[in-house]
């Protein structure tokens, strides 16, 4: 049990994986517990549904309006300092939100502001790890290098939300994001100290090359390698299938949960420490669904992750029938082990079938057109509630992300898309059919690929 284990996670001996690891988890814990604060600094200062709404839509407006130019970016001058600019950038605007919090009682616009700035910072960071990932986990580990970003996703969902829902009891809110500025720093140290090739790019890319002409070749302009990254999207139905199905999932599903379930838990569940409990308890189930993914190799990898999808409206609905903050929590269990698996397996597919010089370009495509309406949820979220009601609110979510589930299923090029196997992975894409570039993407660039026999 213990061997077969350790295989499964032996991509924690690769040095330079272990060592970003460590300060990521460290980062995501502060994240987990900042969200809770954030929230109930809002709510505590007499701020509204709306409110709330405007302060999370204030964090995602700028990553999907910024987060193109963050995946262009990580794919041109390297992944490693996008990152830490972006890391540096957060936690500078949690450092003066903390500042805010202790000294006094910060207006609506100036929570805003901030999360504005931690948005853009996740704006080129996300691509960035995407790509990163590529680059210090070794090819035939990436399954497995996903899993573990989202075991310590989960991890610290479990943690961060039940440590700051005491905390913030206790010390209030700006002591907990004082705590989440110092875990940003963390992740920089971490990033600082990679062992990474010059420039930061795929492992695949200028293998066999020489380095004078390689130096000498001129790059292309920020627009062609823009149209790359937009080429490799759209050539994958599979890829833009999935970002339209969570574009509307983001819309009428996830965006209205995140704004009325915090201030149902503040109505009728007993406040922060409830809303801590349902939080930590997605934070488990993701776990257990992190843990079952390690080391796991589907040969339908997008189906297993299209039927995980089923479980991200259970808490919802629970919500909209106004049940237990324990059954709400046991539906958020159930929705944290649909987010680990889609997580792992989709990334995983993303990273093996996309070549790794265009993997964060093809990736920013999809954390935009998939947040973007996100962004209009959490604006319209909290008017809507106040019309027709919260319940139902969240009951059409809920009903909307079960039938898109059976939709995205029943199209052909999810089931099709399979695992890469036996070497065929995005760091020896032109070895590998299944990962060259498509003729959509030679047209819409230009590029030379090798043709296959």
């Amino acid at each position: 049990m213990t061997s077969a284990l350790t295989r499964r996670v032996a991509v924690l001996r690769e040095r330079a994986f272990r060592r970003f690891f460590i300060g990521y988890a460290t980062s995501l814990l502060g994240t987990s517990m900042s969200v809770v604060a954030v929230i109930f600094a809002v709510l505590d200062d007499g701020g509204s549904a709306a409110d709330l709404g405007y302060v999370m839509a204030a964090r995602i407006l700028p990553q999907v309006a910024l987060v193109l130019g963050g995946g262009v970016l990580a794919d041109r001058i390297g992944r490693r300092p996008v990152m830490l600019a972006a890391d540096g950038l957060r936690c500078g605007a949690q450092a003066a939100l903390a500042v805010a919090l202790l000294v006094g009682r910060p207006q609506v616009w100036i929570f805003a502001v901030l999360a504005a700035l931690v948005g853009t910072g996740e704006a080129f960071f996300e691509p960035g790890l995407i790509g990163l990932t590529v680059e210090i986990a070794p090819a035939e580990e990436l399954g497995s290098a996903n899993a573990l970003f989202s075991l310590a996703q989960s991890a610290t969902s479990i943690v961060g939300p039940a440590l700051a829902g005491v905390l913030v009891a206790v010390a209030g809110s700006g002591t907990v994001i004082a705590v989440d500025a110092a875990s940003y720093g963390a992740s920089m140290l971490a990033l600082a100290a990679l062992p990474l090739p010059a420039g930061g790019r795929g492992r695949g890319e200028g293998a066999g090359e020489d380095t004078n002409e390689a130096v000498a070749a001129p790059r292309p302009s920020l627009w062609r390698e823009a149209r790359e990254g937009w080429a490799e999207f759209r050539s994958r139905t599979w890829l833009w299938v999935t970002t339209v199905q969570f574009a509307m999932f983001n819309m009428i599903t996830w965006a209205p949960y995140l704004l009325l379930g915090p201030v149902l838990a503040h109505d009728y569940l007993g406040g922060a420490r409830a809303w801590g409990l349902i939080m930590g308890a997605n934070g488990a189930g993701a776990v257990a669904g992190g843990l079952a993914a390690v080391g796991r190799r589907p040969r339908r990898p997008l189906v297993v992750a299209t039927l995980a999808t089923f479980g991200y409206p259970v808490p919802c609905l629970l919500l909209a029938l106004r049940t237990p903050a324990g059954a709400v929590a046991v539906g958020a269990f159930v929705a944290g082990v649909g987010s680990a698996l889609f997580g792992t397996f989709w990334d995983t597919t993303l990273q093996q079938q996309v070549p790794a010089d265009r993997v964060s370009r093809a990736a920013s495509f999809s954390i935009f057109g998939a947040f973007g309406p996100g962004t209009l949820g959490l604006a319209i979220a909290g008017p809507v509630a106040a019309l027709v009601g919260a319940n139902r609110v969240l009951a059409v979510g809920a009903a909307w992300s079960a039938l898109s589930t059976l939709t995205v299923l029943a199209i052909p090029a999810i089931r099709a898309t399979g695992s890469a196997r036996h070497g065929c992975t995005n760091g020896l894409a032109l070895a590998c059919p299944s990962v060259h570039p498509s003729p959509a993407v030679e047209a819409a660039t230009g590029a030379d690929v090798v043709k296959e026999d």
